[in-house]
């Protein structure tokens, strides 16, 4: 710990297009004061923040232009690289460890500039398991979203767009317009913070949750969902029993089991994490089947062109739906016939950034910010830490090609 006072800052976003969530919310800081009044907090001024510099002053928080002088800076998304404070302790997700091409510069920037980067996506505890993240918004939004969508495709029900309430409230109200017909029938995949999100969605318009053999079977009197397990929509080639470990240790003696589901759903949520290698749920050439029956893909896990043939392309916030053609295997306008509407958004927790920036405030106040004041026992920060002395630390050692241009 540095002679000083440990000066943490959170800075101004500087990406464009602007992100509007922040690592802490007004309120939480001055939790995080209570919580640890050995440091300073410094909150950078900033024009596009949900919370405006005024609710931070107005509780006692300081506002200031100029950070140099903080320890530790947080932000959200990547620091442009003219940005960088150098001889810092930086966290935000940085897209750098899975050799992200467009974020090359950035890493050896960070190099260069003698930065600590502790990456928000690398922070896990002693088992592996994420820390930390906007997944459950993520979840939340883009579930909203997929039944905006299917208001627009039936005719049933209009949803003001989610970036235009004001918070999760407003979101609850304009729900609350939902109507479905009792034949409706829904399946997610997924069984983390994403899945969480779209639950608390998919619970809040009174859809019945039923077990995936029976929702393949059975009619029932109300619209339905149910929410598949990666057992439920992988199996082995060989027959033997599923073991998850041995499935995501090596996904290539599996294949999918989800195309019944998409001939029996009008609308799939997509809330499961996928890696190459792994099975795609339904191919471009299933989705041509006379049986196949989906309507809608909300795709919150969003891998272009991989595992749900729908996503041929990421979407925007300002315009979050198009159509998927199976025949032509092309885009066409959103609602055209025979089209699968598709919601693709990949930056969906930015619709709410008041709730989004709450919740993951929360999750870094109780699991993350602790092990800054106690030299980091658990080793939860050494095990995020991509670069460190102007060196990528022995954990991502395996980044040296990639930031040397090699690969």
């Amino acid at each position: 710990m540095p002679p000083h006072p440990l000066a943490i800052a959170l800075i101004r976003e500087g990406k464009t297009p602007p992100d509007r969530r922040v690592p802490l919310t007004p309120a939480q800081c001055v939790q995080f004061q209570q919580q640890f009044p050995q440091a300073r907090l410094i909150v950078q001024s900033s024009p596009i923040r949900s919370f405006t510099d005024e609710e931070y002053l107005s509780k006692g928080i300081e506002v200031l232009d100029d950070i140099t002088e903080a320890d530790v800076l947080f932000g959200v998304k990547e620091v442009p690289i003219d940005q960088l404070i150098p001889n810092k302790t930086y966290f935000f997700f940085s897209h750098t460890f899975k050799k992200q091409p467009y974020n090359r510069k950035l890493l050896q920037a960070l190099l260069e500039r003698n930065i600590r980067l502790i990456d928000y996506e690398l922070l896990t505890n002693a088992k592996g398991a994420r820390l930390i993240g906007f997944g459950r918004y993520a979840g939340v939004v883009g579930a909203y979203n997929g039944m905006r969508a299917w208001g627009m495709l039936s005719g049933n029900y209009l949803l003001k767009p989610a970036h235009l309430c004001f918070d999760r409230n407003e979101v609850n109200e304009e729900l609350k317009k939902v109507s479905l017909p009792k034949t409706f029938k829904l399946v997610m995949t997924g069984g983390g913070r994403v899945a969480r999100g779209i639950t608390e969605i998919l619970q809040s318009v009174h859809l019945h949750k039923v077990d995936p053999n029976d929702f393949l079977i059975k009619a029932f009197d109300q619209a339905s969902y149910t929410a598949l397990t990666v057992q439920e929509y992988v199996r082995r080639l060989d027959g033997r029993s599923f073991v998850n470990s041995e499935f995501y240790n090596d996904p290539t003696g599996f294949e999918s089991a989800f195309l019944p589901f998409a001939e029996t759903a009008d609308v799939f949520m997509a809330g499961h994490y996928w890696e190459d290698g792994s099975p795609f749920f339904f191919t471009r050439e299933e989705a041509r089947r006379e049986a196949f029956k989906l309507q809608m893909v909300a795709d919150i896990s969003c891998d272009i062109d991989g595992p749900v043939a729908s996503t041929i392309r990421p979407s925007t916030i300002a315009d979050p739906f198009y159509g998927y053609d199976p025949q032509s295997e092309a885009e066409v306008p959103f609602a055209t016939p025979q089209s699968i509407g598709v919601m693709a958004v990949d930056n969906l927790p930015g619709e709410l950034p008041r709730d989004a920036s709450e919740d993951f405030g929360n999750e870094l106040l109780t699991h993350i910010l602790p092990h800054l004041f106690n030299n980091d026992q658990h080793q939860v920060l050494h095990r995020a830490t991509e670069t460190q002395d102007g060196k990528l630390t022995e954990l991502f050692q395996y980044l040296q090609d990639y930031v040397d241009g090699k690969e």
